[in-house]
């Protein structure tokens, strides 16, 4: 195994495994697990305020860029080119003083404080790196977390999941190439009823962004080359078990998002839990059979499988951390988890929090607290959540949700282009707080002007 491989640290060879240590162990070593929106956001506040001449911060990421996870549906439909919007993790590691070794962690060394990164294989099977050690001082894991399919049969098999920009990356192709076979047969006989059928299984806000996004995409194609294919050749039907879509907002915000939906012409079918999954299409509980050239499962989340029961950490069925109120989990003090694999229940709560980006963000910046507490020996401090209220965006055609009125008091909903507004803001806030004020003020700025120049959709 080439030594370079491994950047700046030092390996000694123990047979099927490779050690790792510190060149300088008199470093305090922080290591986070998960480059996503809070495991990105702690280092680079770490590496800030820490800097690396007493402590080395160090993310772990199987991905070599960032992309915030709310913006997959766009992703998936061709309207948002990620190359664009993501975050390059090496170049990031330098300006914000920590160090990023890409891998995926395969298990924890509780005894010795080392975390195993499983070897690193090319795109033949071909390992670059071997298995290798991390040793650490504290621990963070943000690892997120991956689509529960709740062992529906076929889901695996016949459905594609958005956990990632690959799986995002993959259904655009798939519905690009559609789009082109229904366009090129009407081309040939234009008597011809070629239609693109979606499904989509669930009705959170993954699945009804994706739902409105998809006729916006469609609406476009005409300007790339398909001159026969609109918006009317797309039937998408969203398929939901519970009695209404988004169920995290009000009962007519959800009404509203449903009449919106059915405006721009998605099917909506609620109350319909699903069965099975073929490569035809999706069957569900009351018999019907929905035919599907696509089919999207965005039905529910859990913790990664590698998760459970990880370094005899307590975990959950879901493959969840369980954490105390200062977010460390219940069995080691040094070992932290944050985000969507972290369960934590707060004092009077029947809930646990809810696996969103604005709830990552509030427990790295709780995490951040804590770590250097431990390490100065002071106080910790409970991590309490300040829930801002949820926003569904339903492409161009609407915003629906719901937020915490501070300044008019109690929950307020609201609608249409102040909503729009608010949510666009929300990945503004993101960017700013991975990159500082300056340089995403700098990035917004760009990002706006890439909207008129650039290509409305990423065909490629």
């Amino acid at each position: 195994m080439a030594d370079t491989a491994l950047d700046n640290r030092d390996v000694a060879d123990t047979g099927t495994e490779a050690r790792v240590v510190l060149r300088s162990p008199k470093k305090i070593q922080i290591v986070v697990i998960g480059g996503g929106a809070g495991g990105l956001g702690l280092v680079a506040k770490l590496g800030k305020m820490l800097g690396r001449k007493k402590f080395d911060i160090i993310l772990v990421d199987r991905n070599q860029t960032h992309i915030w996870k709310p913006l997959l549906h766009e992703v998936a439909a061709g309207s948002l080119d990620a190359n664009l919007d993501e975050v390059g993790y090496r170049s990031h590691a330098y300006r914000w003083n920590y160090r990023f070794f890409d891998g995926s962690l395969e298990s924890i060394d509780r005894d010795a404080r080392q975390v195993i990164i499983a070897p690193i294989l090319d795109e033949s099977g071909n390992e670059i790196v071997g298995r290798h050690r991390i040793r650490y001082d504290y621990l963070v894991l943000a690892v997120g977390s991956v689509s529960n399919d709740f062992g529906t049969p076929g889901v695996r098999e016949n459905a594609i999941y958005l956990d990632d920009r690959t799986q995002a990356d993959r259904f655009r192709k798939r519905l690009l190439n559609q789009c082109l076979r229904v366009s090129r047969t009407m081309s040939a006989d234009p008597s011809a009823d070629a239609r693109v059928r979606v499904a989509i299984v669930g009705g959170g806000a993954t699945g009804v962004e994706l739902s409105a996004e998809l006729f916006n995409a469609a609406k476009g194609l005409a300007y790339y080359g398909l001159e026969v294919f609109d918006e009317s050749r797309l039937d998408v039907t969203l398929v939901e078990a519970g009695p209404r879509i988004l169920p995290a907002l009000p009962d007519y915000l959800s009404e509203a998002a449903t009449e919106e939906l059915e405006a721009i012409g998605v099917h909506v079918m609620t109350g319909r839990q699903v069965t099975e999954i073929t490569d035809k299409g999706i069957a569900t509980s009351d018999g019907n059979f929905i035919p599907a050239d696509l089919r999207v499962w965005a039905a529910g989340v859990k913790g990664p499988d590698f998760l459970q029961g990880i370094g005899g950490l307590e975990t959950t069925p879901g493959n969840q951390l369980v954490v105390t109120e200062t977010l460390q989990t219940t069995r080691d003090e040094r070992i932290f988890a944050i985000g969507d694999c972290a369960r934590y229940i707060p004092a009077g709560a029947d809930r646990p929090i809810p696996p969103r980006a604005q709830a990552a963000h509030q427990m790295a910046g709780t995490a951040y607290h804590n770590i250097r507490a431990l390490i100065a020996g002071k106080p910790l401090k409970a991590f309490i959540y300040q829930d801002k209220g949820s926003l569904v965006s339903l492409s161009r055609y609407s915003t629906v949700g719901s937020l915490m009125g501070n300044l008019v008091g109690g929950r307020m909903a609201v609608e249409g282009r102040i909503a729009r507004l608010i949510y666009v803001s929300l990945y503004g806030m993101h960017i700013v707080a991975i990159h500082g004020w300056l340089k995403g003020v700098a990035l917004i700025a760009m990002g706006r002007i890439n909207q008129v120049i650039r290509p409305r959709l990423k065909l490629h």
